[in-house]
């Protein structure tokens, strides 16, 4: 069968207007203004998803999250309102849902990542009832507090699965929000909290295990680690996990619940796992420094769906935009491409109402503070942070690419 004809041709397609998308788009246009760039996007909504675990806990609103994404777009980039169904490196083009043909230049390769809900066995049919909930979709959010409030004492579980996941600190800090409002309407006594992770550890970066060890400690959160939630079934509240001993040898472990959020499993979009840019894990494989595909030169990734070896959070991708904006201008124009990404992430873990343990790093998980605070110490000033200033933050610099004026900031 012939392929359709191209209809469309722009110097830059960015596949995604997501976080790492529209940021990038609009640090090109800044620098560019008459540069061709088209989005390709098929969602009217832009969220803020890393204040999802504040609604989950009654901390936010849901609508302080969203914005239209004809809002949040750069006015000089051509919006493609479809979504992608294939990848053509070879060719310099990619195929729509729609059947058109976009040809590129450059390509930008920024669709998030795939919440692959069907990979836990019954959780779809038992999702948003139940009391089964989860925080990584904005239409489940606002049922994880309404669970929260209707609960009265029993068993709460929360998960989380194999990595990797975007931000890898939000299944904890809804456990440790959890136990914070149980304690406040004095349902501690009569709660068991328990917190499952495929992982054999708390956190990815080891200095930050022990600190936050200690808060699920105070917070009587039960940890159990190397246990993957493998099936729910939503009408007996079973949650179903496999656990993996210290010999590799696997078992079947059922836990009964009253509340029970989950965290997804998580991997590229299909398009990407089936595309030539995909490595052996299906994610875009790009070199961790430049972001630059290594088999194709004229394309580049970051964020959620690229391979970078480091958390997949907002506060990447803030560091990421600029550096992905300058090779690709510098490819454009002919000239080396030299500017690194040195892996920075941060991942504000909130550990109650009010405290916040700023988790910030690099590649090898060196930790890297921005401010001369303890990093392994609970903070009110970073919830104030997370609360009140990253929301604006986000929407109205880091999605304007202004990173010469929010050089050094964190955000998660």
């Amino acid at each position: 069968m012939a392929k359709p004809e191209i209809t469309q041709h722009h110097t830059v397609v960015v596949i995604g207007a997501g976080a790492a998308g529209t940021s990038v788009a609009a640090s090109l246009l800044r620098q560019r203004p008459e540069l061709d760039v088209a989005i390709v996007e098929p969602n009217d909504i832009h969220y803020y998803q890393p204040a999802f675990t504040l609604v989950g806990g009654g901390a936010y609103s849901l609508a302080k999250t969203a914005r239209p994404q004809a809002q949040t777009l750069p006015a000089n980039a051509r919006w493609v309102r479809a979504a992608v169904n294939e990848l053509q490196p070879d060719s310099n083009s990619i195929t729509l849902s729609d059947g058109r043909r976009l040809a590129y230049d450059i390509l930008v390769v920024t669709p998030g990542l795939k919440l692959d809900w069907d990979g836990v066995e019954g959780l779809r049919d038992t999702l948003g009832r139940n009391g089964v909930c989860s925080n990584y979709d904005p239409s489940l959010a606002e049922y994880t507090w309404q669970c929260l409030k209707a609960f009265k004492g029993g068993k709460a579980l929360f998960t989380q699965p194999p990595a990797p996941i975007k931000c890898a600190g939000a299944p904890q800090k809804i456990a440790y929000l959890a136990a914070d409002y149980l304690r406040r309407q004095g349902l501690d006594g009569s709660s068991d909290l328990k917190f499952f992770a495929a992982g054999g550890a708390l956190f990815s970066v080891p200095d930050f295990v022990p600190p936050l060890t200690q808060v699920a400690k105070r917070h009587n959160v039960g940890l159990l680690m190397n246990h993957n939630l493998i099936a729910v079934d939503g009408d007996r509240k079973v949650a179903t996990f496999r656990f993996t001993n210290s010999a590799g040898e696997t078992s079947e472990v059922q836990e009964s619940f009253d509340f029970l959020h989950v965290t997804p499993p998580q991997c590229a979009p299909d398009f990407i796992r089936s595309s030539p840019l995909a490595n052996e894990g299906g994610w875009v494989d790009v070199d961790q420094s430049s972001m630059q595909h290594v088999r194709y030169d004229n394309v580049f990734s970051l964020g959620d769906a690229s391979s970078l070896p480091t958390s997949k959070t907002a506060a990447a991708i803030r560091k990421q935009s600029p550096v992905a904006a300058a090779n690709i201008l510098a490819r454009l124009s002919g000239r080396s491409i030299d500017a690194s990404y040195d892996g920075y992430t941060s991942c504000p873990v909130v550990t109650g109402y009010g405290k916040v343990m700023l988790a910030e790093f690099i590649y090898g998980g060196k930790v890297t503070p921005t401010l001369p605070l303890n990093p392994f110490k609970e903070s009110r000033f970073y919830w104030q942070v997370k609360k009140r200033f990253l929301p604006p933050f986000y929407f109205d610099y880091m999605l304007k690419g202004k990173e010469r004026d929010i050089a050094h900031k964190p955000l998660g």
